[in-house]
């Protein structure tokens, strides 16, 4: 009766703790919607956002045949068949579900306090993924750490309306599941696996990770000769069930068939198979019989199936990988071949200091934990052994993929930890030897008895304490390290930047709403937006406008456009902008504040994807010195100071120092020249606060005409040929100036 009331008692400790580090998981993400105001933050999840509008007003079936005519005009784009609609969808059902039981939230409340929420039951997957690899003190300690840890909380804080907010906890509880079902050899379990991940194959495209992960465990297992019926039954059963069910996706579609990222799976899938018939004739034949057969079965399959992959993919019925995936092997195969892809930032290899600023003190404790699993190396811990390698790997060459290696770290450091506390909180009294400690077993560590004492020479409560205490004081910096992170590097919104005075005040800079609502105001429904791909999402959620390029990249020749049109002068740029439509033309400029996420930082990769489709109008080496430079102030080439981007950026950019001032670049330290910047084919329309967003109006043939005459009367110009107020015909460049410098 005793020990069932204390098993009864421990339980619901567990219960507790678990529900008091759900509560701190999700209060640690409020910074900012404290600080600033309950909103979405960054680029992609305004796209998220807008889309969960469209399904909640709209119903499903039509967010699956929405046709998005606001965004890659003219092109537009097919939502339904393009996106992971399963963070949408889970947003979607909380406010149904939510406003059901009378609790009337906006959508938008729901989206921005969605992946907050979800961090809560990522910590509860979490203890259940280390509870099966160790036992529930880790798993309690792996909670607290995934619930802090900055690596994850980069994004999951309140507004980071994106995939990864529900991604990683699909992503523990499906490995929960899988080593569930291969410990128990269920069906059920298996059958869950494969439901968590047609969840994640609808929420995010890390789902490869799994769908290599797991199959990659099966083989390890194979080749240790650890297989079982257990390991073909869970294994089985969830590559049937997962992959028929992640073909529902639209986006996914038939790719799990005949892509190559998914070709491991599949072929991990028929060796199980062949092993598992090769043990059924086994118990059938004699050994000598069966060696025979054995070797000549197993070099006929080995041959017809190496020949039947090349030939699927000579032919084209395999896919070949991505760019995205030869990125992940070549971490300079993108800057040559894709720069697109190498644009983005969190594409970049991770530097060292980002280890340590994501991880603290877990990046230490994280390789003892690996070995304290190669010490025991029960199947669970192949499983985590092979997570952190591969990891490791793509974390290092991805900074983005930190994300993906933060859970096994913490699980790796819980378990550290919880090694050394079962040792000194209370030391056992016998420590078993090599010859009498079975390493490979199945089952659960034998309770080894413990005794009250403990001694060196030295009493036994001094002994302890001089370990506990100096780790609980690391654990403490550890959680204070996490707070300060998330509050001061992850809990920012990128639309709403934020300053200090010198007397501490927090100044408020709120230039891009400012910018996005004059918009919406100030032009009309059907008007074309010209800017980088990086604000397309953000113009079509906020301002409500059709844009030519946005976040979603599909399109490189669509941008590559885009990119020359920035990138060349205003006689070759202008006919580009009358092909499309192009009433307004969006540029982020933040040499007055120091803004460095502005676009003259951003210009060169507009360059060389617009040289990579118009090679013969865009030419990088022109925008650098003959030093070899790239510089915006009096050295910089004639062909950067007659791009479009250069001119919008530092168009009456000297008024603002006067007469006599200087004007100076804060962001590039570069003094730029106080020559006034003509403008001949779009009018200033909009400059923000700060001028970090400025908005200019592209003029119609006839004030275009008008304009340069009069420049012309005034001496502004000199020309030889002046451009007609006639239509410009497609796919013909008329300059503007022959004699341009």
């Amino acid at each position: 009766m005793g020990t069932a009331k204390t098993a009864a008692d421990a339980v619901w400790l567990r219960v507790v703790i678990l529900v008091t580090i759900g509560i701190l998981a999700v209060s640690s993400r409020l910074f900012s919607v404290i600080r600033f105001e309950s909103v979405i933050h960054e680029f992609d999840p305004w796209f998220n956002y807008r889309s969960t509008m469209h399904l909640v007003n709209k119903g499903f079936y039509e967010f699956l045949n929405w046709f998005d005519d606001f965004s890659w005009y003219p092109l537009g784009r097919v939502v339904g068949g393009t996106v992971y609609p399963g963070i949408m969808i889970t947003a979607g059902a909380a406010h149904w579900i939510m406003n059901k039981l009378n609790f009337p939230v906006d959508i938008r409340n729901v989206c921005v306090f969605l992946a907050p929420f979800f961090s809560a039951f990522t910590a509860v997957a979490c203890y259940l993924l280390t509870t099966e690899i160790k036992d529930a003190s880790a798993g309690l300690l792996a909670a607290a750490f995934i619930g802090i840890a900055p690596g994850y909380i980069s994004r999951s804080v309140a507004g980071s309306y994106d995939n990864e907010g529900i991604a990683i906890f699909l992503l523990m509880i499906t490995f929960y599941c899988w080593l569930k079902a291969f410990k128990l050899g269920s069906s059920l379990w298996g059958g869950l696996t494969a439901l968590f991940y047609f969840y994640m194959v609808s929420a995010w495209g890390g789902y490869v990770f799994i769908i290599n992960l797991i199959p990659l465990h099966v083989f390890a297992l194979l080749l240790m000769g650890r297989f079982s019926a257990r390991l073909y039954v869970s294994y089985s059963t969830f590559y049937v069930i997962g992959t028929l069910s992640s073909m529902e996706i639209p986006f996914v579609g038939f790719q799990p068939t005949w892509t190559s990222e998914h070709m491991a799976a599949l072929g991990v899938f028929g060796l199980v198979q062949i092993v598992a018939f090769v043990e059924m004739i086994r118990s059938h034949l004699s050994a000598q019989e069966f060696k025979s057969l054995f070797h000549g079965l197993i070099a006929a399959i080995g041959a017809a199936g190496v020949a039947g992959v090349v030939a699927l993919v000579a032919s084209g019925k395999i896919a070949p990988f991505t760019g995205r995936f030869y990125s992940l092997w070549d971490t300079g195969y993108a800057k040559k071949y894709i720069p697109i892809i190498a644009s983005v930032s969190e594409h970049q290899p991770t530097a060292w200091p980002s280890f340590f600023f994501d991880l603290q003190l877990l990046m230490p404790l994280f390789p003892a934990g690996i070995y304290f699993c190669f010490q025991e190396l029960r199947d669970e811990h192949v499983f985590i052994i092979l997570y952190a390698v591969t990891g490791s790997y793509f974390a290092s060459v991805m900074v983005r993929l930190i994300l993906t290696l933060t859970p096994c770290v913490c699980i790796a450091s819980a378990f550290a930890i919880s090694k050394i506390l079962d040792i000194y909180i209370a030391p056992p009294k016998d420590i078993p030897n090599d010859e009498e400690y079975d390493a490979t077993a199945n089952t659960k560590d034998k309770k080894i008895e413990r005794s009250k004492t403990i001694s060196f020479g030295i009493h036994e409560i001094d002994t302890r304490l001089s370990v506990l205490i100096p780790m609980t004081l690391v654990l403490v910096l550890f959680a204070w390290h996490c707070t300060w992170v998330t509050s001061n590097a992850y809990s920012s919104p990128s639309i709403v930047l934020a300053s200090q005075g010198r007397d501490g005040s927090q100044h408020i800079i709120d230039d891009f709403r400012e910018a996005y609502y004059w918009l919406r105001q100030n032009s009309a429904p059907n008007d074309k937006i010209l800017s980088w791909w990086d604000y397309g999402y953000q113009i079509t959620g906020m301002a409500n406008r059709t844009v030519l390029v946005d976040n979603n990249t599909w399109n490189n020749t669509h941008i590559a456009t885009v990119g020359k049109a920035m990138s060349c002068s205003e006689d070759v740029s202008y006919p580009v902008m009358r092909r499309h439509d192009v009433k307004f033309v969006l540029v982020i400029f933040g040499a007055v504040l120091g803004y460095s996420g502005d676009d003259i930082n951003k210009f060169l990769w507009m360059v060389r994807i617009g040289e990579g489709v118009y090679p013969n109008d865009v030419n990088e080496r022109k925008f650098f010195t003959d030093r070899g430079e790239y510089r915006v102030d009096e050295s910089a080439t004639p062909t950067m100071k007659n791009s479009i981007m250069y001119k919008a950026s530092y168009y009456r950019f000297h008024e603002l120092y006067g007469p006599n001032g200087s004007p100076y670049d804060r962001v590039r330290n570069q003094a730029i020249p106080k020559k006034p910047i003509s403008l001949h084919i779009m009018d200033e329309a909009f400059t923000s606060e700060n001028f970090i967003v400025r908005i200019y109006q592209v003029k119609d043939l006839d004030n275009l005409g008008r304009s340069l005459n009069a420049a012309a009367s005034f001496g502004k110009t000199k020309r030889k040929k002046r451009i007609s107020a006639k239509p410009v015909a497609v796919g013909k460049h008329r300059n503007i100036d022959e004699d341009e410098d």
